[in-house]
């Protein structure tokens, strides 16, 4: 379920006091539409620089989020923004990330989009997993595979991000070739195995028009793709579907029976096809 955002102006004065000791007095503050962890998203700039903040209230249900995402950010170099300061005030967690130039990446088939978060999925599949506190994929995908004796294939060392949503990868055209893409919101960091970012790609390049085939050859330009058993990828594709019907049952909007359809079709390739 999404989270309810509110305004900066709406901070308790202590937190946007802490705010401005890293930043310096704001001089624009721009809200952000997308995502649905955060209760604060905003763009915000000073004379000293332009960040992105995002925060919860500690007493939040997912307060986690905002430390899993502070502890694993000093690891992804190359990878996601810059943390440049977290700050617990107040009764709020705030967390202030360098402020990516871009556009969200355009998934549809034929996107000039496609190969950078492409290249970015390799890069992702070369930086060692941290030694920090991470759920881990089995876990993660327990209630949802079809079988118990599935998860073994989930599990694994490497680090994954989870969350293939085309507005977590920001593209910048005018980046050095080969690293114009970051991926934000790791607050579902993940540790597991290599291939499983490969195959959640493929539900989100479905759900953005292309055929689960389309998709699995996109996913093929990953290298942890082709380490993943046949029978894993079915029980993934099975899990997926599970775990989707039971958000877009909960919380029946557009985006939720899209994925929900999305990862049907591709079990249903999996199994049938």
């Amino acid at each position: 379920m999404a989270t309810t955002r509110i305004g900066l102006d709406r901070l308790p004065p202590a937190a946007r006091a802490a705010i401005e000791e890293h930043t310096g007095p704001l001089l624009t503050v721009e809200e952000t539409t997308e995502g649905f962890n955060s209760e604060i998203a905003v763009r915000v700039t000073s004379t000293t620089g332009t960040w992105h903040i995002k925060g919860l209230r500690t007493d939040h249900p997912r307060a986690w989020t905002q430390r899993r995402e502070a502890a694993v950010a000093p690891f992804l170099t190359s990878l996601a923004p810059t943390l440049d300061w977290h700050v617990e005030t107040a009764g709020w967690d705030l967390l202030g990330f360098e402020a990516l130039n871009g556009h969200h990446a355009d998934y549809t088939p034929g996107s000039p989009d496609l190969p950078e978060v492409a290249a970015l999925l390799r890069r992702l599949g070369e930086t060692p997993c941290p030694g920090i506190e991470m759920r881990e994929a089995e876990q993660r995908l327990e209630r949802y595979a079809a079988h118990p004796d599935d998860l073994h294939f989930f599990a694994g060392p490497h680090l994954l991000h989870t969350d293939l949503n085309n507005a977590n990868a920001l593209v910048d055209v005018h980046a050095a070739q080969g690293d114009r893409a970051r991926l934000v919101d790791w607050a579902w960091a993940t540790r597991g195995a290599a291939w499983l970012d490969a195959g959640y790609w493929v539900i989100w390049l479905i759900a953005s028009g292309h055929t689960p085939t389309s998709a699995e050859e996109w996913a093929a330009e990953i290298p942890a793709w082709h380490t993943a058993a046949a029978e894993g990828i079915i029980a993934f594709a099975a899990a997926n579907a599970h775990l989707w019907a039971e958000i877009s049952t909960a919380d029946p909007g557009p985006w939720t029976l899209r994925l929900a359809t999305a990862s049907e079709a591709w079990h249903a390739h999996r199994t049938i096809g």
